[in-house]
This record gives C-alpha cells, sequence and structure tokens, in this order.
C-alpha cells in the first residue's frame, strides 16, 4: 500500500452539510485559546479548481464567518503564522456548509497533509530509496494528526495545539520533499543536457540604468536581458515615439553578445496604456487598431535583435476599458499572430500574473488564471509559450508568501497546459519594514533572500518544460511593489543573493559539460538549507 493512502478518507472533503447554505465558520486558536484578533488580508474562499469564490469575510470573537454568494463545498485561504516555517497564504480544504464551526487550526494542517500526500504520489517519489527518511518523518507527522483529530471530539483547544505542531512540522516537510524532487530531477535533466545553458538566466532591464557598473554586473551572471516597452512612455502622445533608451539598450545588448527578452507588448497592468488612449475607451474596434499599430511598429523595428517577446501580460488579472471575456481573447489572439507574423523565428509568449488568482475573488470582471491561460491553450491561438511571474512579500493580491511546495505544485500545474513556461519575472526583498505579506521561515534579510533564489531556481529549472527564469529587479529601486527587491543595492553593491545566483549559474553550466554519470554540484536540498 501507498504509504499515507489509507489516511486520505480523513483528509478528503469532509462536513456533513447541516444547513447554513453559502455559510462556513471557524474557530481560530492560537496557543490553545481563541484569538481575539484575526488577520484577513488576503484571505478569500476557493471553490472547484481552487477557483476563488466571492464571500463576505468577517470576524468577531475568535471565529471567522464566511458567507458565500453561492453554495457548494469550499475552501478558506488566508494568511496563516506556521511557527517556525514561516508565515504563508495557506487554505482549508473544500469543506461543506454546517452551522457548527470548524477547527481552522485543524483544517489547515489536514489540506497540507492532503497536498503532500497527492504530491508524494504524482511525483513518484516512494520509488526511491535515498527518501526513506521523508517517508518515516511523513508517517510522524500523520500520527500527530491523527491524535489532533481524535481530540477535536473533546477538547478542541488542545487538538488546535497539536495541530500547530503537525502543520508547522508538515511544511518544513512539504519544502524539504519538493527539493529533494527538484534534486532528483535537476540532476536528470542535466544528465540528458535538458537545459539551454546560454539561454536560461535573466534580468529585467531597467531602461533609465545605462551606467558601465549596472551593464558589467548583467553580462557577469545572465544570458539575457528583458527589456520592457511600456506604451505609456514609448509613444507619450498619439504619433509621438520616444524610443532612444530602447535603441540604446538594443545596441548595448547586440555589442555585449546577450540575448533580448523584451515587452509585454500589451499589459492591462496599471500604468502602461498612455493617456491619450482612453479616449477610445468605449469603442473596442478602434482600441484593436490602435494596438495593432503600437505592436506593429515596436515588433517591426525590434524584429531582428529580440528573441522572445512577452506580448500580452495581466489581460486576466486587471480591468481596462471595460473589455469582455471574448474582446480579451480577440486581443490575445490578435496581439500574437501579428508578432508571429513580423517576428516568425522569435519564441511569443504569454504572460499569467498572480497565477493563484486571489483578484478573482474581488472582482469577477476579471478572468482566473487557468481559466484564461486554458482558453487561450485550447483555442488555437499562435504562440509558443506561458509566461508566469512568482513575486513574493508584498501585502496585495499575489504577493503573499507561498512555500516551496505551494510554488512548485502550481508550476507544475502550468506545466500541464501542454506548452513550455518562461518564469519572466521572480522575486522576493532582501528587507522589508513589516511582515504583512509572510515569511519564509523568519523576517526577509539579504541572506535569506539569497536562499530562496537557490531553492527557487532548483524547484523551476527541475521542471523540463520550464525554459527560462527571469529575476525582476538587477538594483533596488521604487518599483510597484517593493523597493528592496534587487541583487545589488542602489549603489550596485551586489547582495549575497547575486552571488548565489552566479554560482548556481556557473556549477549548472559545469555540470552540462560535465561527462553523463553519478551526481555533479551541490544537491538542491544541500542548496536550500532545508536539511534538518
Amino acid at each position: 500500500m501507498v504509504p499515507g493512502s489509507s489516511l486520505l478518507w480523513m483528509l478528503r472533503d469532509v462536513g456533513a452539510g447541516l444547513g447554513c447554505l453559502g455559510m462556513l465558520l471557524f474557530d481560530v486558536y492560537r496557543e490553545g485559546e481563541l484569538t481575539k484578533a484575526v488577520n484577513l488580508a488576503g484571505a478569500h474562499l476557493l471553490g472547484a479548481e481552487e477557483v476563488p469564490l466571492q464571500a463576505t469575510l468577517t470576524t468577531g470573537g475568535g471565529r471567522i464567518k464566511c458567507v458565500k454568494h453561492a453554495g457548494g463545498a469550499s475552501a478558506l485561504a488566508l494568511l496563516w503564522d506556521a511557527g517556525p516555517a514561516g508565515r504563508f497564504l495557506l487554505s482549508t480544504t473544500r469543506l461543506q456548509d454546517r452551522k457548527a464551526p470548524y477547527n481552522l487550526n485543524l483544517e489547515l494542517a489536514r489540506a497540507r497533509l492532503m497536498r503532500l500526500i497527492l504530491k508524494r504520489e504524482d511525483w513518484g517519489l516512494f520509488d526511491y530509496a535515498s527518501g526513506e527518511s521523508l517517508t518515516e518523518e511523513f508517517q510522524k507527522v500523520n500520527r500527530l494528526f491523527i491524535e489532533a483529530v481524535k481530540t477535536n471530539a473533546t477538547d478542541p483547544p488542545a487538538a488546535s495545539r497539536l495541530a500547530d505542531r503537525c502543520l508547522a512540522e508538515a511544511i518544513d516537510l512539504s519544502e524539504r520533499t519538493a527539493l529533494f524532487h527538484a534534486e532528483i530531477f535537476l540532476n536528470r535533466r542535466m544528465t540528458t543536457n535538458g537545459i539551454a545553458t546560454k539561454t536560461t538566466f535573466g534580468c529585467d532591464g531597467m531602461l533609465s540604468a545605462g551606467n558601465g557598473d549596472y551593464r558589467r554586473l548583467l553580462v557577469e551572471a545572465f544570458d539575457f536581458v528583458s527589456l520592457p516597452t511600456p506604451w505609456k512612455r514609448a509613444e507619450p502622445q498619439e504619433g509621438q515615439w520616444q524610443l532612444d533608451r530602447l535603441d540604446a539598450w538594443l545596441d548595448w545588448s547586440s555589442q555585449a553578445g546577450m540575448t533580448v527578452h523584451a515587452g509585454p507588448l500589451v499589459s492591462f497592468e496599471p500604468d502602461f496604456f498612455p493617456e491619450w488612449l482612453y479616449i477610445w475607451e468605449h469603442d473596442f474596434e478602434t482600441l484593436r487598431e490602435m494596438t495593432y499599430e503600437y505592436i506593429r511598429h515596436i515588433v517591426s523595428r525590434y524584429a531582428k535583435q529580440v528573441s522572445l517577446w512577452n506580448v500580452v501580460s495581466g489581460v486576466h488579472a486587471y480591468e481596462a476599458f471595460g473589455q469582455t471575456f471574448e474582446q480579451r481573447l480577440e486581443l490575445t489572439r490578435m496581439s500574437c499572430l501579428l508578432v508571429k507574423q513580423l517576428a516568425p523565428s522569435a519564441s511569443v509568449v504569454v504572460d499569467l500574473l498572480m497565477p493563484w488568482g486571489e483578484y478573482y475573488a474581488r472582482n469577477q470582471r476579471t478572468i482566473p488564471p487557468m481559466m484564461y491561460a486554458d482558453m487561450c491553450a485550447q483555442s488555437g491561438m499562435k504562440f509558443d509559450a506561458f509566461g508566469v511571474r512568482i513575486i513574493q512579500g508584498a501585502p496585495v493580491d499575489g504577493l503573499y508568501v507561498r512555500d516551496l511546495l505551494q510554488i512548485s505544485s502550481k508550476l507544475d500545474e502550468l506545466g500541464g497546459l501542454g506548452k513550455p513556461l518562461h518564469v519572466t519575472a521572480c522575486q522576493v526583498p532582501s528587507s522589508v519594514a513589516t511582515d504583512q505579506a509572510g515569511t519564509w521561515r523568519k523576517q526577509w534579510d539579504p541572506s535569506l533572500q539569497a536562499e530562496w533564489l537557490e531553492a527557487f531556481y532548483s524547484l523551476a529549472l527541475s521542471k523540463p518544460f520550464v525554459e527560462s527564469v527571469c529575476w525582476a529587479d538587477l538594483a533596488d529601486n521604487e518599483s510597484q511593489y517593493f523597493s528592496h527587491g534587487g541583487l545589488c543595492g542602489p549603489n550596485m553593491e551586489t547582495k549575497p543573493a547575486y552571488e548565489t545566483l552566479k554560482r548556481f549559474r556557473t556549477e549548472l553550466i559545469e555540470r552540462s559539460r560535465a561527462p553523463k554519470t553519478g551526481n555533479h554540484g551541490r544537491s538542491a536540498v544541500q542548496a536550500g538549507n532545508c536539511g534538518k
């Protein structure tokens, strides 16, 4: 019998549906007592396929009340302190509506064990003798959970203490399991020459940064530079182009021998579109024509210099011009087809922001990311790959901290769409003022940023469908989300994360050239520093 499968009945959707259609109640414990304060920042409900649901969440007296706008089983996701493991946006399993409150601490532990069991089976880790210690630890955590379930029948506060221990240990075990899996498959990928070591590592280029140190550090650590093409700055007035900085970057990249990615060409993110375009806010046909001309102008100008175009980004996650679902798909289709016609040898990428989709719970005029991605993949659009951004560390939807198992699982889900995947941006801060967005083991600092970077790159590049990984900022700047996400300080002094990335890339290149027997380089478990 597969270890843990006998417990699946305890971990699946629970509850008997005792009434109160559209409502869930949770008792929230801290240190074995009902807590007086519950933080609902980032909290939302999830339905089938983990699609966010509209709901009204309130708290008081140590209880969370979730009034749903639809019936059916649902899960609660919220920012949760898991002790030494960190503070993450975690979710329960999907639960049936009922009058009696659930023990939130217990349900979070249940969901984590359920996810861990499923991923262990999905990854086939039971076949590896070197994973026996992880299996033994998994059984210990299972026994702790069973004890918590039994205790909850008579003493919920005591059960919450057991559940808290179970959750902290389960998250730690989850991360080490994810890194164990990454180690195996990164070695396997290197053995089969599955990584193009000259086009894998990239960094966003800041158009306003043109000093020698900035560009020197790019060349020393990266294979490609990703250059933004914000319409608002490229064409601030209709027909008046300002492309001098982009021209200079493309010329420098060619001289430096760096591959260039560019885009997004169309983005619904704030501050992308020029003000003059809003004259046509309610005229989709004119907007479509204007977008066509903008893309044509940019791609025609740089077609010979850009190897990958990030064509559309955030179309699913933000509203712009009140476009319908069908109009957004049409804009995506038109943009991809045009770029393919103008630059047939370049890769065409459709970029996904906020891949967990929390934004949809707040605004259902947007589109869940996986629904949008699936429609793009199934509709015959002319594009080559998906992109995804994994940015964590700011207290806004999409940027709350997730643990490594959640990240690895999301990458697997995106890989299941049948297209290659580019991580178009990844980033965590090296310093934050508060932990309102969550933490990974402890408060963010330069050393922890470096540890996360190496763990993330190990996870991402172990996936055979991931073709490149791009860090969001080379140097600290007042970016959209946080100001300490760079690999260097504002004066270009390098942080530990920069040196870690350089070493990781060098080791990967050396391993790709080494004889294809045995393991080479540091293991992902060692790299992630997650061993006990």
